[in-house]
């Protein structure tokens, strides 16, 4: 494999060409819309489906009918059409199926702007439509990773019979770096055993979220929850450096984890003792390497790094054992504003003086 300069949006779009996606619906939106171009171009070259839907409501729930066939189907959006999707998220969620959703974040609430933010983190992680389930979400830090998450997203999707959501934000989406793509897959025309493809020669198959008894509803939710387990024991993801003699972890994902890296090496080049975890998986969160770190004796804080108010600041405290009585301070930037390496590093300094490190 050769790299080359490729742009965010357009090394998922190919990623997923080449990792074996049968159906894309989608509708334009900035900053996502080049990827909805690429699937408009080469998905009728190797003739698959591309339909542009009437909205993001529309586009979702073609997901929804084509996942019922067992295929491989993949939508995006941005921030506002991520939020028109998330009643026929919950009713993909609710039937069972398979598929990727990309999600390519902008500042908001609202219309906002058009400038890369991580204020979707709740969204994702928490609501993704009504009910009591978790998309696995998946969160790359560069071209590089988009393209590799894209391939796992779609493998994770299949074995678990789940939605896989890859959030990032406008900056990658936008920018573009050298990166290797993945040989091109064949499409898989097998269909599973659960798949709606026409029941002349078996008995049909039923795919519903609508479950009018509730104890036939709690039987469902049950098995739900019983998958939801074991993904958030076996798809934690994190990646993390200098973090064998931090006395301050610095906690961020996406942009905001990469923008850190920086920040922690001009830190230790200062003498700090600082590390960085960032979080590859947003759902299930990386609770057990970060309990790990907060147990060690030589860890005395943590700061987390975000495009936003302060939202997987939740998770990071939540994640934290009983016992420990580790601060956790935040810095973070909102309203599409990237935040600078120096500003991070301003503020690792205030943090590593306030918990009585710097002399």
């Amino acid at each position: 494999m050769t790299r080359e300069m490729l742009k965010g949006n357009v090394a998922i779009a190919e990623a997923a060409v080449r990792a074996g996606v049968e159906a894309f619906f989608g509708y334009p939106i900035t900053p996502q819309t080049e990827l909805l171009e690429h699937m408009s171009k080469r998905m009728v070259e190797l003739d698959r489906v591309f339909l542009q839907a009437e909205s993001e409501i529309a586009s979702i729930n073609m997901v929804y009918g084509a996942a019922c066939t067992g295929a491989r189907v993949m939508t995006s959006s941005s921030s506002p059409g991520i939020s028109l999707m998330q009643e026929g998220m919950s009713y993909i969620a609710g039937s069972d199926l398979p598929c990727v959703i990309v999600d390519v974040m902008r500042g908001g609430p609202g219309l906002g702007n058009i400038q890369p933010s991580q204020g979707d983190y709740f969204q994702v992680t928490r609501s993704a439509g009504h009910g009591d389930f978790h998309p696995i979400v998946l969160a790359p830090a560069s071209v590089q990773e988009a393209i590799d998450f894209t391939v796992l997203a779609f493998d994770l999707a299949d074995e678990y019979k789940h939605m896989v959501l890859i959030v990032i934000d406008g900056q990658i989406g936008q920018m573009m770096e050298p990166a290797e793509l993945p040989p091109l897959r064949p499409v898989n025309k097998t269909r599973p055993t659960w798949g709606l493809t026409g029941a002349a020669d078996r008995d049909k198959n039923v795919i519903t979220s609508l479950y009018l008894n509730p104890e036939a509803e709690e039987a469902f939710n049950l098995r739900l929850q019983t998958k939801l387990l074991q993904i958030k024991s076996a798809e934690q993801r994190s990646t993390e450096w200098a973090t064998e003699d931090a006395e301050l972890l610095v906690v961020g994902f996406g942009t905001a984890g990469r923008i850190a890296y920086t920040a922690v090496e001009a830190a230790r080049a200062s003498g700090m003792k600082v590390g960085l975890l960032r979080p590859q998986s947003l759902w299930p969160f990386p609770d057990d390497r970060l309990r790990e770190l907060a147990r060690r004796p030589n860890l005395r804080g943590i700061l987390v790094v975000e495009m936003n108010a302060g939202q997987m600041i939740d998770d990071v405290r939540l994640a934290l054992p009983g016992d420990t009585d580790i601060p956790v301070s935040f810095y973070g930037r909102m309203g599409g504003i990237v935040p600078l390496p120096d500003e991070i590093l301003e503020a690792i300094t205030a943090q590593y003086e306030n918990i009585g490190l710097l002399a």
